[in-house]
Order: C-alpha cells, then structure tokens, then sequence
C-alpha cells in the first residue's frame, strides 16, 4: 500500500475524533493504572492473598493449579512488569508450564494488579530473583 493511503488514514482518524491517541484510553484499553499510582507492597500481599494465592500458592511457589511466581521465569528480566497486567486482563495460554490456561480475572483493577506486581518483585527479590 502506498504512503498515501496510510496518510490518509491517520488523517481520517484524527478527524474523526478517535481516541487513538489519548493516553488515558490508551491506559484504560490495556488496563494500566494511572502513571501516577504507586504500587503498595502491603496492599499487594492481601490483593495477592484474595486473587492469586489459591493457583499460584500462598507462598509464590506454585500449587497443583498454577506455576509457581518465585521462579526466574516470572522474574522482571523474563516476564516484564506489563505481562501481569495482560494475565490479569486476558488471561494466558499454557506457554511454560503444563497447568493449563490461566483464565482472565474479574473484579480486580489495575491498580490492584500494580500492588500486586510491587509484592510479587518484593518477593523475588528478597530471594534474589531477577
């Protein structure tokens, strides 16, 4: 396709007032919290406990259900931040670990995964998790 076509289409985007562009739909449709929101380790540790706990084991490592999250492969160098955020939203395909798909969650905000994320880094850290 030609250069045009997609000038065009930017063009008619923009006209057409579409929000392609504005970061707060941008946060909403890929279920991120405010720039501004600082994720809680305390906050985490009882989000954790209410919606993570019963797959992925009370203390991170893993159950019958779920992988366990003290595990490099869910360190920040393998699995960005971002990925919880995905899991929580859209769930995911068995891709590392034969438990099965994780299925989306409900009723959680993004904040709630953003305190989430800071307990679970706590966590690898302290175990020396990268």
């Amino acid at each position: 396709m030609s250069m045009s076509f997609f000038a065009i289409l930017l063009l008619s985007l923009v006209l057409s007032g579409c929000d392609i562009f504005d970061p707060e739909s941008i946060r909403a449709r890929n279920f991120l919290p405010p720039p501004t929101y600082q994720g809680s380790v305390e906050r985490g540790e009882v989000n954790y406990k209410n919606n993570c706990a019963r797959c992925h084991g009370v203390d991170m490592a893993g159950t019958a259900e779920g992988p366990p999250l003290m595990n490099k492969t869910y360190g920040s160098s393998h699995h960005a931040d971002l990925s919880f955020y995905h899991a929580v939203k859209n769930g995911v395909k068995q891709h590392h670990w034969k438990y099965g798909d994780m299925p989306m969650l409900t009723g959680i905000s993004p904040e709630e995964v953003s305190d989430i994320v800071a307990f679970v880094r706590f966590q690898q850290q302290l175990r020396g998790i990268k």
